[in-house]
């Protein structure tokens, strides 16, 4: 897969304000318990939760997104040359708000970089470039299956394959392939990746393509299964006390806070969202530095991700719904244990994202009838 336009590629999905991804299910909306402790708690939120609602009364922001989504699907080489450009900048600004894309490695070590989603290669080129001598591994979906060309310098010391990294089934442990499966000889099972070699820095920020062209039993369930994927590939192979960079939406998504929750849990987490590009959508990063990555709990973390992943690829329509609304953590509970962080964590996400959309020309514009929810 490849990313969307907050990280490397322009694929964009609308904006205000579900993040229509093609899984965009229940779970991935505010929680009643979640969203009524964030008002209650953080101005920032419940300004941005008001320009939400304002910017749904106007038909002016369908416009605009629809705009957006159309210039991604269709994107020239000159507009892929100006997001490749856009996304060196967010990584530099991403480095300096957080030290991010910097690895410290002991001499005569090489900075050892992971990167699911790479082309056209703005984030990786970044990081190569802070780091010196350093060693890279990337994947990006095929331009033939609707991907983008990479468009960073490879050379010898970066190791770049196109492919879907959602059929990576020997990474993911699972080789056992049903014969009647639609995709059945489309799997990858060999491992891409050796089973014992380590990354300081590892991207996780691909995104469902609306252009990608795809089986039909995957339409529902593909943002879980790239999600999935990444996760749990990355977190297995990422070194003791290394980073990974995720992109995610919407900090009021209970689906959104449980994943930062559980990072939490064995690494040290900061937020970033950029405010070059795309402030004006959900999209954020989460920063996850001194990974705990040997911990049970990580392990624990990569066996239910890689179990997601089998089920949304293999699994009956009726498993792949009961797999999906599995709660790790009661909404309530992670509420009460977490809440507190998720206000602190934020309350730039929300302000940022607020004052953009305040300043937006279609919130200008004059309220005439309500936006299109489809």
């Amino acid at each position: 897969m490849s990313s969307e336009p907050s990280t490397h590629t322009p694929s964009v999905p609308s904006a205000l304000e579900t993040d229509t991804r093609v899984c965009a299910d229940a779970s991935e909306r505010p929680g009643r318990v979640l969203k009524a402790y964030l008002l209650q708690n953080a101005p920032e939120y419940r300004v941005l939760d008001a320009l939400r609602q304002k910017g749904w009364e106007n038909k002016a922001g369908d416009v605009f997104f629809a705009k957006q989504r159309q210039q991604a699907d269709h994107a020239d080489e000159k507009t892929v040359h100006f997001f490749y450009k856009m996304m060196k900048g967010i990584a530099s600004d991403m480095n300096r708000a957080t030290g991010a894309l910097r690895v410290h490695v002991k001499w005569p070590g090489r900075a050892q970089i992971l990167d699911f989603c790479a082309a056209p290669g703005g984030f990786l080129e970044t990081a190569m470039a802070m780091n010196a001598r350093a060693e890279a591994m990337g994947f990006s979906l095929p331009p033939t299956q609707g991907g983008h060309k990479i468009m960073m310098p490879l050379g010898p010391v970066v190791t770049f394959k196109y492919a879907d990294v959602t059929m990576f089934a020997g990474d993911m442990g699972f080789t056992d392939i049903p014969r009647d499966h639609p995709e059945a000889e489309s799997f990858d099972l060999v491992p891409n990746i050796q089973g014992e070699r380590r990354f300081h820095l590892v991207f996780c920020d691909g995104q469902v393509l609306r252009t990608h062209v795809r089986a039909a039993y995957r339409e529902q369930w593909e943002a879980r299964r790239l999600s999935a994927t990444q996760l749990a590939i990355g977190l297995e192979h990422v070194s003791l006390g290394g980073t990974m960079v995720v992109l995610l939406h919407k900090l009021d998504a209970v689906d959104t806070v449980r994943l930062i929750y559980t990072f939490s849990r064995f690494s040290t987490i900061q937020l970033f969202k950029p405010t070059r590009a795309h402030a004006k959508r959900s999209s954020f990063y989460m920063i996850a530095t001194n990974i705990q990555s040997t911990s049970p709990l990580a392990r624990e973390a990569v066996d239910s991700w890689k179990q997601m992943w089998r089920v949304m690829t293999f699994g009956s329509d009726e498993e792949r719904v009961k797999k999906a609304w599995e709660d790790h953590m009661d909404e309530q509970v992670l509420v009460e244990q977490f809440g507190p962080q998720v206000v602190r964590l934020g309350r730039d996400i929300w302000d940022i994202q607020a004052r953009a959309l305040e300043k937006a020309p279609f919130m200008q514009a004059g309220q005439n009838g309500h936006r299109k929810t489809g």
